[in-house]
């Protein structure tokens, strides 16, 4: 039989949900497999949209025995009528349309993920101007000190084994015990009742225990947010002095400020994990695409982190770096599956269009806000310290500090990782092919960074990424 003309309707075109069979059978290399398998089988074939439009032909004899469903999750997009030898092309269709609604349902995750971080970001914004635990407990004994006289002042919090925990003191208090029991002591029984108590003669009351500090005098008042305990703030003095109802009224402003605080730091770690994971699963979904860079982002960012520390990096810089290697591919979900999953070398022309996801990353994060500062890492990231990267040539210092980690982080592990057109090299031949371009590819001040970093050290005692704790 010699090879058969496909004849496609390009007026007519009928979707069901999500998936077009008619754009399917537009696709060079579905058209192509479709053609080979008709001149395979010597058989000829009809291919129908679900409600039964010809939507291509192949015409040389009029054998319609069969007629075989096209279906993608269950539900029937369309037919293919022939012979029983026409079934595997049924089948193939099938299989292309539900790895299509696959990749649409993997955007649209993806562009909710987008939406969710936005949420998250608009919440944070809202949270109080003190966001770190540590730095409001500092805060309320500083405050507490200055404006009632005393000697000594702490603050406790419930810690998750049902005990107060000292977070900040100031004074004799910092010999106090690091832990109160609830219940226990001055302290721990106003902890108990949730009444702030003024004690001018701290050693005559019966429930002073011997952990606690022999002052004189005290006052104590309960943090509280909804009538819920999470703490106390105490100010005591090692002379005698009569605290009054003002002190008391002083003392418990600054416990409602600073609960009303910490519960707003407690909130805003939450949100910051809560986003963290949102963006970790963001990049995740479109790693799904190439099932061959599994794990690559968290290797990239452990990697980049391990860095960073290395480089005294602030606390600021940490947190954009750790976005930015999240995000640093965040740009491939605007590339092609047949340039992203090509099995192989990519040619010149592919390559071209593989390098665009540096500046597709920066579309798509530059209309989120929030995501500005993280914008020169994920851009930059393939530039070299040489200046021949791209996708803006530039060079030295010039390249943002993370995107210079970044490229580090993402090299080594794209050495060390198995392809399937080759292995992955050893480590000791990745650690030389660093060492080889640093000053030219890579900054020499992050390579050495790199080989200084905890990941070396868990390389050497022969541990797994997946062991490294950063």
């Amino acid at each position: 039989m010699s090879d058969t003309v496909l004849t496609i309707d390009s007026n007519k075109e009928n979707n069901r949900g999500q998936i077009s069979l008619k754009k399917i059978l537009h696709k060079k290399n579905v058209i192509a497999i479709i053609q080979s398998i008709i001149n395979s089988i010597g058989s000829p074939v009809t291919i129908q949209d679900a409600d039964g439009a010809i939507l291509l032909a192949a015409y040389e004899g009029s054998d319609e025995s069969g007629r075989y469903p096209i279906n993608a999750f269950g539900e029937v997009i369309g037919w293919a009528g022939g012979s029983s030898k026409i079934a595997p092309i049924a089948s193939i269709l099938s299989y292309i349309a539900q790895r299509e609604l696959e990749i649409k349902n993997i955007t649209h995750e993806t562009l909710n993920k987008y939406k969710e971080i936005t949420l998250l970001y608009d919440l944070s914004e809202k949270v109080s101007s003190c966001l770190n635990l540590n730095e409001a407990a500092t805060l309320a004994v500083e405050q507490a000190k200055k404006f009632i006289e005393c000697t000594g002042a702490s603050l406790r919090l419930l810690n998750g084994d049902g005990k107060l925990e000292t977070i900040a003191t100031w004074g004799h208090e910092a010999d106090t015990s690091p832990l109160i029991q609830i219940g226990h002591g001055i302290e721990g029984s106003i902890f108990t009742t949730g009444i702030a108590e003024i004690v001018n003669n701290v050693l005559s009351d019966a429930r002073h225990a011997d952990e606690e500090v022999n002052a004189n005098s005290m006052i104590c008042s309960p943090l509280k947010t909804k009538d819920k305990v999470m703490g106390t703030i105490k100010i005591s003095s090692m002379s005698p002095i009569n605290y009054t109802a003002e002190h008391l009224k002083i003392l418990n402003t600054i416990a409602s400020q600073t609960a009303a605080a910490i519960e707003n730091a407690r909130l805003y770690d939450e949100l910051k994990e809560t986003f963290l994971m949102a963006v970790i699963t963001l990049a995740e979904t479109i790693e799904k695409r190439d099932p061959y860079t599994g794990g690559h982002t968290k290797r990239v960012m452990q990697y980049s982190l391990a860095i960073g520390k290395v480089l005294a990096l602030s606390d600021e810089d940490m947190t954009r770096l750790k976005l930015s290697a999240i995000l640093h591919d965040v740009g491939k979900i605007g590339v092609k599956d047949t340039v992203l999953c090509k099995p192989g070398r990519l040619t010149d022309e592919e390559f071209k269009e593989i390098k665009k996801h540096t500046l597709y990353g920066e579309e798509i994060l530059a209309h989120i806000k929030q995501f500005k500062d993280i914008i020169p890492g994920v851009k930059h990231h393939h530039e070299r310290y040489d200046g021949k990267g791209y996708p803006d040539g530039l060079k030295g210092k010039d390249i943002d500090i993370a995107a210079r980690i970044i490229a580090v982080a993402d090299s080594f592990d794209a050495m060390t990782s198995n392809r399937p057109y080759r292995q992955g090299l050893s480590l000791d031949v990745a650690f030389e092919e660093l060492k080889k371009h640093a000053g030219a590819q890579f900054d020499p001040d992050v390579v050495s960074a790199f080989f200084a970093s905890d990941v070396m050290e868990a390389f050497f005692k022969g541990n797994t990424l997946k062991e490294i704790i950063i």
